[in-house]
């Protein structure tokens, strides 16, 4: 009798699985990584930390309607089509803190583009539709893909819940994108893997 081996990386995993997708990851060896760098990256020489496993990006020091680009590349991420919003609608709750990434001025779009591979991205999102998250390798050819099932704004009658916790892996990811289609969606402590 012979083995059988499955790849299994296009199953759409569903909002159940996600819900304690968190737990698995290791906080202990997550950086808290501002778009400011000095203060963090002497933090980071006296602790005698070479190179973090999970990186999670702090938005608070980011301005009020700043594009976001190259503001983290000191991290390893590249952003595109993004901007900090602090939600005046009710609809987009933050998870922590005042500021979010939304997809703009392309709406229902944002890119975020890894310096070297990664392993896992995750991230909390309020979409006003299906939002999906898709990773690629170093060619563009897609490794993995997931979805927010539907919208889950704030005081709507949707059953998932705002800030819902929407996370890929795969080997080698070098880029992911958001995409909600002609939808609107923000994005809360985004954190990556190597």
């Amino acid at each position: 009798m012979g083995k059988q081996a499955t790849l299994q990386s296009n199953k759409l995993p569903t909002i159940e699985d996600a819900k304690f997708a968190l737990d698995k990851f290791n906080i202990q060896s997550e950086i808290k990584a501002s778009a400011w760098q000095g203060q963090v990256e002497s933090a980071i020489d006296a602790a005698g930390v070479t190179v973090p496993t999970c990186i999670c990006l702090d938005l608070e020091d980011l301005k009020y309607f700043e594009v976001v680009e190259r503001q983290y590349e000191h991290w390893g991420v590249i952003f595109d089509n993004s901007l900090a919003i602090q939600p005046s609608n009710p609809a987009f709750p933050t998870y922590s803190g005042l500021t979010v990434l939304m997809g703009a001025p392309k709406s229902g779009f944002l890119e975020a583009t890894f310096l070297r591979p990664v392993n896992s991205v995750s991230t909390f999102v309020t979409s006003s539709q299906q939002l999906v998250l898709s990773a690629y390798d170093r060619d563009r050819q897609l490794l993995a893909q997931t979805a927010l099932p539907g919208s889950n704004l704030a005081n709507s009658d949707s059953t998932i819940s705002p800030n819902t916790l929407l996370s890929i892996t795969g080997n080698n990811i070098y880029s992911v994108t958001f995409c909600a289609f002609d939808g609107q969606f923000t994005l809360d402590r985004f954190r990556f893997c190597f």
